[in-house]
């Protein structure tokens, strides 16, 4: 069974925990998570997958079980330990009993204060996590009892870590009030020119601030913001769904951008673009 983001939202909000941070954590971290598999192994004693588009930021994955496989576009990885995984490519994260995951899905990592770290220089593979947390508190997080310990555990040593580095975050100040502008009024084709002259920077270093924190452009960043709010918006009500309350010129341009976007080889026979469709053309 492969369950897929966007077309199979019962199963992704009733088999993981998820929950947002706490305020001062809010610019980094989009939510944790944790997987509650338990009910489904009876009914998929052989596993199932679950498949996800493309997305801004980065997880990082604390594995509390037995490996499992990650593939990241057409790339396949056996995982025995925790990941850092960058979320620009399609993934497909496949289960068996056994399993058991937390993680923590980032907009932007605090760990860049802490190490001189380019997130552009990560891309289409899933790394070891201990590159970027340290080993004593991914062993603190597999030993506390559950979900709410576990975000205990993270966000006391998150917190800190920002206070500490109050003065230097300038750059992901910038970068995240221009993402949270962007998708609150969907305005994805602002200009990066002018949001640098609004910033007193230049456009160069504005483009730096992104690949840095994000590791990738802004206008990637804001194409991936955009297509997945709409392909949202048009899978929970397509009753009410119109391309160009996201800034697309017209149907062709948000259906070649749609299915650039859903395009993901283990999905070929699905054609999840057309299915998402259909939506449009139901009573």
């Amino acid at each position: 069974m492969q369950h897929i983001e966007f077309f199979h939202t019962g199963h992704f909000e009733n088999n993981y925990h998820r929950t947002a941070p706490q305020s001062g954590l809010s610019h980094f971290i989009d939510f944790f998570w944790e997987t509650k598999f338990d009910s489904l192994w009876k009914k998929y004693p052989k596993g199932f997958s679950d498949a996800q588009f493309p997305n801004i930021g980065y997880t990082y994955i604390i594995n509390l079980g037995t490996p499992f496989v990650m593939q990241v576009d057409d790339k396949k990885f056996t995982m025995k330990t925790d990941g850092f995984l960058p979320r620009y490519n399609a993934i497909e994260c496949f289960h068996k009993p056994g399993n058991h995951l937390f993680g923590i899905k980032f907009r932007i990592s605090p760990v860049i204060f802490e190490k001189k770290i380019n997130f552009s220089e990560y891309k289409e593979y899933i790394f070891p996590l201990s590159y970027l947390l340290d080993q004593s508190i991914i062993d603190k997080v597999k030993k506390a009892k559950g979900f709410e310990e576990r975000i205990s555990v993270l966000s006391k040593y998150f917190l800190p870590v920002l206070a500490k580095y109050e003065g230097s975050m300038q750059p992901v100040n910038i970068v995240s009030k221009i993402l949270d502008r962007c998708f609150q009024q969907n305005d994805f084709s602002v200009s990066i020119e002018k949001e640098a002259a609004k910033n007193n920077i230049s456009e160069r270093t504005l483009q730096r601030y992104f690949e840095t924190c994000t590791g990738i452009s802004s206008k990637k960043a804001l194409q991936v913001m955009r297509i997945r709010k709409a392909a949202a918006h048009l899978a929970n009500s397509p009753k009410d769904f119109n391309s160009s309350l996201y800034g697309y010129y017209d149907h062709s341009h948000f259906y070649k951008h749609l299915r650039q976007f859903l395009e993901k080889n283990t999905l070929k026979n699905l054609q999840p673009h057309l299915k998402l469709l259909e939506g449009l053309h139901k009573e």
